[in-house]
């Protein structure tokens, strides 16, 4: 279950049938870009994203990743990504998921992810300053233009 206590950024869109396998269900690995997709908003929700901190020298490289299965996923059903910073230490990031079905709140996955900075040339580095404030409560951090 999603944290009260943390700013938990919400993806909401339809499953595309690209993503499933023959059964007509979400294939697993669809899952882990779903959990990229939901990374991606909670980064621009904190007036960030993927670009920027590209330029800005550093990569954040997966160092781990889990998903739990708990209820299949169809094509053409809406889902909502969850996606919270659960833990943060001076070099690195932990991000946690639910994935749930639009309709009715019913969970079909849980996950996580650790990432690693590092820089452009492979060296791992310390988090920048100004990604310290993607944690904790606040509201979102207006969107860079």
């Amino acid at each position: 279950m999603a944290p009260t206590d943390l700013f938990v950024a919400e993806t909401t869109f339809f499953v595309r049938y690209a993503e499933t396998d023959a059964m007509g269900i979400v294939h697993h690995a669809s899952y882990i870009v779903y959990f990229e997709e939901g990374r991606s908003n909670y980064a621009r929700q904190r007036g960030s994203d993927y670009a920027l901190i590209e330029q800005s020298g550093h990569y954040l490289a997966v160092s781990e990743i889990s998903a739990r299965y708990l209820k299949p996923v169809t094509y053409g059903q809406q889902i909502t990504v969850r996606c919270w910073l659960a833990a943060m230490q001076s070099r690195s990031l932990t991000f946690q998921y639910e994935i749930v079905t639009a309709a009715d709140d019913a969970r079909c996955v849980t996950g996580l992810s650790k990432h690693i900075c590092i820089t452009h040339d492979g060296h791992v580095t310390t988090i920048p300053a100004e990604w310290r404030a993607w944690g904790g409560t606040q509201p979102p951090r207006p969107q860079n233009s």
